[in-house]
């Protein structure tokens, strides 16, 4: 057994490929070796920006012998086919076996395949690999570019390291044969580096300042970079996706701080975070206040004589210039009013079929107002909800979401307080596209809440209004997340209505703008050729009147259909509700299938009854009633009855029955009514030992045909008591 290392160096290696990249190198490591028939020990896979590493810990130095079965032809078979099959297999018939296979004599072809020595294996896998890697973007480089056939690579592949034990691996691609040597850091140690065995191979690293555990590197950066804010009576701002950028971006990382002009705090702080971190990859750093300091953290890839002074001097230097930028963005935006911006939407495509966003903000505002009004938002201003809905979307058309399209809605809130606008108003913009995943803040201001909810269910509403349905795991509109998020809005908040009644507001405006439009072009010929008619009074009165008695029963049609599909759409739209309710109360242990059993368009209430029926059917009572319903449900599935059928004389077991339906059946229909769900559980209850003992004396298929109807129309009122409260046919067990 030895320990194996493979090292691929070449060019800097973007930070976000780099992950990628080592799961890719382990994956077709593995690949190439398992079809060759070795199996490693424990694998450790690492990267910088300038080399992949590979160790694998107790290699084989001898492939396993393996015997490979190959199935031919059916006794009997043609000679030409048993003659391919030969050739195939590179065997003599005298050599081939012969096996019963179904019933039938089937040939087969048996080859035993010695074992090779790994160092064989590895010198073919390791060009394989470097030819099979599949990097997000590659280059070829070089005179051998000229051919589409020669290397592609992330970045000019430089060198490659393979060594078994002590033993070098010789192999050969593109003219890059490997070996021994590698490079230090680029600056500390810019030349070559000896490498004897996977043992050596990170220490002999560390001692040119190449730490080539990425996360090691990650670990550094998280404790100096803490170290260094705290050193200034700061704390730094958390940020683990840049910890691991700039862990991808050096070999010998070293955080550094360095300040700001503190004008700049003038600027909203997540402009600031921002831009320090997208443009220049700095951390930022917060008083003891926790408010936004004018202090940034910087990560070099070298160990500066003058302890970073020259480098922090530099990094200031550049991120003046960005905060400039995003100032001027600022100052700009501030100039211009959000109802002005908000104008600027006509301009903007939201899909091709639905307009602009200036449509979708109207129809928003149109539903907000209506969600206030009725009171589903409750303590919710009818006027300052569409107040908010109207301008939720202006901020797209400003400079600052135009350079960070992150900032949507943030930036919103941010110019409708400088603008002096109602603080519920901004709040709204703020948070309107709140929650936008699991685990995201759920708005509970309730002009938030009016216009957050108005704007997912406007976008569900109008995407199912031109079938553009979530389907598999395509969901480009990001559908399933507005019904998630629509449905914490809706619990968290307590509100209650007819949800499903919602979506008639988007889905008729929708369809009656598509059929307005189809119409109009229907008609476009005639319209166009009042241009044409003479100008007189009375004949162009006459041509408008005849365009509009025909465009006029036409547009009534069309409103007619789209009414009718909207009622078709709310049904669709429910049953996908249905389903997002599922994966969302997954999570908390509720069963989908009691979920299916109740129907409610009000969720809270439908919520409400599914814990109590769960908690029910968990209960010894729940479980015996489900199987008596079951039973019941099976009896009646089979046998035929009239409705209406009475016993003259039914057994004592049967009138416990109907006494304890009289009584549970009116009582739990009127707990649900009263949305208490306790109480008509606690009346189902109540059936679970006159319906046993209705099982247990009672014969359902008596020889007498009025006793058999009337013990099958006392089951079916049974199932009609227990239907009251749940259609415990969706239940499982």
């Amino acid at each position: 057994m030895a320990d194996f290392l493979l090292e691929l160096r070449c060019e800097e290696v973007p930070a976000r490929m780099q992950a990628g990249a080592r799961a890719d190198l382990e994956r077709l490591f593995r690949a190439e070796l398992s079809a060759a028939g070795v199996t490693p020990g424990a694998i450790t896979v690492w990267s910088t920006p300038r080399r992949l590493a590979l160790i694998a810990r107790d290699f084989p130095t001898q492939t396993q012998a393996v015997s490979e079965e190959t199935k031919g032809p059916p006794l009997g078979a043609s000679d030409q086919a048993l003659e391919g099959f030969l050739r195939k297999v590179g065997l003599t018939k005298d050599q081939l076996q012969v096996r019963d296979l179904k019933g039938k004599g089937t040939y087969f072809a048996v080859v035993e395949k010695p074992g090779r020595a790994v160092n064989e294996v590895l010198a073919e896998a390791i060009p394989a690999i470097i030819r099979a890697f599949p990097w997000p973007k590659s280059m070829r480089w070089g005179a051998a570019s000229l051919s589409t056939e020669s290397l592609r690579w992330v970045r000019p592949l430089s060198s490659i390291i393979a060594i078994l034990g002590e033993d070098l691996i010789e192999c050969e691609i593109e003219r890059i044969h490997s070996g021994y040597a590698t490079m230090g850091h680029r600056f500390h140690h810019p030349g070559e580096i000896t490498i004897g065995s996977a043992h050596d191979y990170a220490d002999k690293l560390r001692a040119c300042h190449v730490l080539v555990d990425h996360e090691e590197r990650q670990d550094l950066i998280r404790e100096r970079a803490r170290a260094a804010a705290s050193a200034a009576g700061l704390t730094l701002v958390e940020d683990e996706g840049l910890v691991i950028e700039n862990a991808g971006l050096t070999e010998w990382p070293v955080p550094l701080l360095g300040r700001f002009d503190e004008a700049f705090l003038d600027v909203p702080p997540e402009v600031i975070q921002l831009t320090a971190r997208v443009n220049q990859k700095y951390f930022v750093c917060e008083d003891a206040a926790g408010k936004l300091a004018n202090a940034f953290v910087c990560t070099a890839n070298i160990e500066a004589v003058d302890g970073g002074e020259a480098i922090v001097a530099g990094n200031r230097k550049v991120l003046a210039a960005r905060l400039s930028d995003a100032r001027f963005f600022w100052e700009q935006d501030l100039k211009t009013p959000l109802a002005q911006q908000a104008k600027k939407l006509e301009r903007i495509t939201f899909h091709e079929k639905l307009g602009t966003v200036a449509d979708k903000v109207e129809r928003v505002a149109k539903l907000a107002e209506w969600l206030a009004s009725e009171g589903i938002v409750p303590n919710c201003d009818p006027a300052l909800a569409r107040q908010a809905a109207e301008l939720c979307k202006a901020d797209l058309v400003t400079e600052m979401v135009g350079e960070f399209p992150e900032l949507q809605g943030l930036m919103g809130g941010y110019y409708a307080r400088a603008e002096g606008l109602d603080p519920q108003v901004a709040d709204a913009i703020r948070d309107h596209y709140k929650p936008v995943g699991q685990g995201d803040d759920v708005p509970t201001a309730p002009v938030t809440v009016a216009v957050s909810l108005a704007d997912k269910l406007d976008t569900i509403g109008v995407f199912f209004a031109i079938d553009e349905k979530p389907t598999g795991s395509k969901d480009p509109f990001a559908l399933r997340r507005s019904a998630l998020g629509a449905i914490s809005l809706i619990l968290q908040n307590g509100l209650r209505f007819n949800f499903p009644f919602a979506f008639i507001i988007p889905l008729i405006d929708v369809g009656l703008a598509i059929a307005a439009a189809d119409v109009k072009a229907s008609y476009g010929g005639a319209l166009k050729g009042l241009g044409s008619l003479s100008t007189t009074l009375d004949k162009f009165e006459s041509a408008i009147e005849s365009i509009r008695v025909e465009i006029e029963p036409a547009l009534r049609l069309r409103a007619d259909d789209v009414k009718a599909n909207a009622i078709k759409q709310v049904s669709q739209i429910s049953e996908f509700f249905a389903d997002r309710l599922k994966v969302q109360q997954r999570d908390a242990g509720v069963r989908y299938d009691i979920i299916d059993s109740v129907e409610d368009n009000d969720l809270v209430r439908l919520l409400a009854r599914v814990h109590a029926l769960q908690a029910f059917i968990a209960s010894p009572d729940g479980a015996n009633l489900l199987a008596g319903y079951k039973r019941a449900a099976n009896i009646l599935k089979k046998e035929q009855f009239e409705p209406g059928a009475a016993n003259p004389s039914p057994e004592p077991a049967e009138k416990a029955l109907i006494d304890a339906l009289a009584l549970a059946g009116p009582k739990a229909g009127s707990a649900v009514g009263a949305e208490d769900f306790a109480g008509a559980m606690a009346a189902l209850a109540s059936l679970r030992g006159p319906i046993d003992a209705f099982f247990e004396s009672v014969t359902v298929n008596d020889a007498d045909p009025a006793k058999r109807a009337a013990r099958l129309e006392l089951l079916d009122a049974f199932r009609r008591a227990v239907h009251n409260v749940a259609d415990f046919s969706k239940i499982e067990g």
